[in-house]
């Protein structure tokens, strides 16, 4: 396979009389160092001017192609990813004639696919599958270049999409199918496809079950089977932390693995400046806090000492919720009806926060996890008579609230849940954004913030995390900054999170503010 062309080379190396040929040497040479890539001519129906690191990424999906091979494009969140894929599809409809590509995405991007195909590769005809009677869809594939799909339909509709030859599956948003037993990744591995391509804006390298699983889709048998990758790679790395091991990988997914970061190849965009807002609980918040504490932990100690850490996470995680639903907003512990319930003082930060924002002319993106905690965001916007839109899971025509937010007399604020918009969204009318409740995965909230900050924005941009003090949420912040490992991870779930625990982490987590 060309993929074991590194390896190859290796071998070269240990037998003297050992000889390659020109192109097979060329292919060595391009691995080794991407400035051997040549540049490739823009298509002529390209209706874009693609900066430096854009044209150097689509060189480099040329040369992926003409060596037979499939990689992932991870540039940092808003540098132009689904730009250089379509730069890429309108040159092989000019070099290779029309070859139907099929673009797997979350529902929330597939509007954006479709915008941006029209704008930048006018040339490409776009199908959007969708719909409640989609069959005579499936008839149109073959007189279209590019078929927009997300990935819920993809596994209602495997058994028919399955059946369509494909020249590229490209998977958006890659993340989505991570984890090989699940039916969105067995579908994905089901298409009959020439060609794969993944792109994600999450650092993909330090989460060796991520690696394998997405590789394991789009070059099957690259990184071997599921049992020899932990065998070879993850044991020795992340139980032994052996340096050469995890070198030896790095080195291996080096050609295949495209990552570019807003630092790096953006020195244009504005200023990005992180705050954390610290939160003093109210007096009944810390009366309250302190009485579910002490029972936490009460709780938890019997758990764990009934099951080991690992097997208590749901218990564990059950109870973090609750303290965190706590820092946020007294009513979302569903207290019963007649209990009086302490103000929230996050609640009163946020009030004083936002008003001196729109009284300087800012917009800002507001995130939460908790989406009944957006909800009494918004009674509090409409109490104060400020304009706002707001977008969850549940949230219909997304694209609509988004283009009047983006308008230049868009409401100033936008409420959003972490889960439904933390990735997909181009949102350059807001400066300033707040995460009113910190997570466990930084990579979640950069997300989050790369809503704003990213290509078209023209304005410095603020990001302010509220965190009450002496509580779990500081612990969370302190967490993320002292246990890299945790925080570089790509985690998908509070359980993964529970799992990874351990005895000092529960006790630094359950600790009162008194430091007992």
């Amino acid at each position: 396979a060309p993929y074991e062309a590194a390896d190859v080379e290796k071998l070269i190396g240990l037998v003297p009389e050992a000889q390659v040929g020109v192109e097979p040497r060329h292919l060595l040479d391009a691995l080794s160092d991407f400035g051997q890539i040549e540049p490739v001519p823009l298509p002529k129906g390209l209706s874009a001017t693609l900066r430096p690191y854009q044209k150097q990424g689509f060189d480099w999906l040329v040369f992926l192609h003409r060596c037979g091979m499939s990689g992932v494009l991870a540039d940092d969140m808003g540098l132009g990813k689904t730009l250089q894929a379509l730069t890429f599809l309108q040159w092989l409809k000019e070099t290779r004639g029309r070859r139907t590509h099929l673009i797997v995405a979350p529902t929330s991007v597939i509007i954006n696919w479709q915008r941006e195909a029209t704008r930048f590769t006018p040339g490409l005809d776009v199908l959007v599958y969708e719909g409640a009677n989609r069959e005579p869809l499936l008839e149109r594939f073959k007189d279209v270049d590019i078929v927009l799909c997300s990935y819920a339909l993809l596994r209602r509709d495997a058994d028919k999409l399955r059946r369509k030859k494909l020249g590229y599956v490209i998977l958006d948003e890659a993340q989505h199918v991570k984890n090989p037993a699940s039916q969105g990744a067995r579908a994905v591995a089901a298409l009959q496809s020439e060609h794969r391509l993944a792109l994600s804006g999450t650092p993909i390298e330090n989460n060796l079950t991520d690696i394998w699983s997405l590789f394991h889709l789009i070059m099957p048998g690259f990184l071997g089977s599921d049992t020899t990758f932990r065998t070879r790679y993850a044991r020795p790395i992340e139980a032994d932390g052996n340096v050469e091991v995890r070198a030896r990988l790095k080195a291996r997914l080096r050609p295949f693995i495209l990552r570019r970061v807003k630092e790096e190849v953006a020195r244009d965009l504005p200023p990005r400046t992180d705050t954390i807002v610290p939160v003093e609980l109210s007096a009944g918040q810390q009366v309250l806090y302190k009485e579910m504490l002490k029972v936490a932990r009460e709780r938890i100690d019997s758990v764990v000492a009934s099951v080991g850490v690992e097997r208590a996470s749901v218990s564990i995680l059950s109870e973090l919720l609750r303290l965190r639903q706590l820092c946020n907003d007294p009513r979302l512990l569903k207290m019963p009806p007649g209990t009086r319930l302490p103000p929230s003082a996050k609640l009163g930060a946020f009030s004083e926060l936002v008003h001196d924002l729109i009284g300087e002319g800012h917009r800002a993106l507001v995130f939460s996890q908790f989406t009944e905690m957006l909800g009494y965001l918004v009674e509090w916007a409409e109490s104060e008579g400020i304009d706002y839109e707001y977008l969850d899971g549940a949230t219909r025509n997304r694209q609509e609230r988004i283009d009047r937010f983006n308008s230049p007399d868009g409401p100033p604020l936008f409420f959003i849940s972490l889960k439904a918009g933390g990735t997909g969204l181009n949102l350059t009318y807001a400066d300033y954004v707040i995460q009113y409740d910190p997570w466990w995965n930084p990579a979640v909230e950069e997300q989050a913030i790369d809503r704003a900050h990213r290509i078209g924005q023209d304005k410095p941009v603020f990001s302010y995390r509220l965190v009450t003090q002496g509580t779990v949420e500081q612990q969370i912040v302190a967490m993320q900054t002292r246990k890299q490992r945790l925080a570089e991870s790509v985690i998908e779930s509070d359980e993964e999170v529970g799992k990874k625990l351990t005895s000092q982490d529960l006790a630094d987590l359950f600790k009162d503010r008194d430091g007992a």
